[in-house]
């Protein structure tokens, strides 16, 4: 078990965590903050060899910042998937398209950014047909950047101004 994944309970144990309400969002361009980020291993596929992994909780925000959603994405650390990792950072404003860049994750809790969001259609150990939500995509910035990750406090009473 890595660390951060919590603990096994005990068969007496005292419980009290109801977890998150699940919402299916529409298929769509939402703006993210990241939550969580932990580091983890991929154990390899038959398309992608094994590497490190970046494991985000990313919360999915409306215009108000206010969550709707958690999805948890894995973004590959490997040559094949460099493309998408290089689309995440450009998402959160830490680079421009073509320019250079060693990774800084120290940067990315709290991080903000727009992105695709999907529906997943998938079927369960017992069966059944579920769906869930999926990056799909991260998209890059709009252009007042500045303005899209610090947004200014909404101050409508001119009478709050000292001058």
């Amino acid at each position: 078990m890595q660390q951060g994944q919590g603990r096994e309970l005990n068969w007496n144990d005292t419980i009290v965590n109801d977890g998150d309400d699940f919402i299916l969002l529409e298929p769509g361009e939402y703006s993210f903050s990241i939550a969580k980020f932990e580091r983890g291993r991929f154990q390899g596929s038959a398309k992608l060899p094994p590497c490190n992994k970046a494991i985000l909780s990313i919360s999915i925000i409306d215009e108000k910042g206010q969550k709707l959603s958690t999805i948890q994405h894995n973004l590959f650390l490997h040559t094949i998937t460099e493309g998408l990792v290089c689309q995440f950072f450009r998402s959160i404003g830490a680079r421009k398209s073509g320019e250079k860049l060693q990774m800084n994750w120290n940067t990315v809790i709290g991080a903000r950014g727009r992105c695709k969001v999907g529906v997943r259609n998938w079927t369960g150990k017992d069966g059944q047909e579920y769906q869930s939500n999926q990056i799909e995509k991260f998209l890059d910035p709009p252009a007042n950047i500045e303005k899209f990750l610090d947004p200014p406090a909404n101050n409508d009473n001119d009478d709050d101004i000292p001058f």
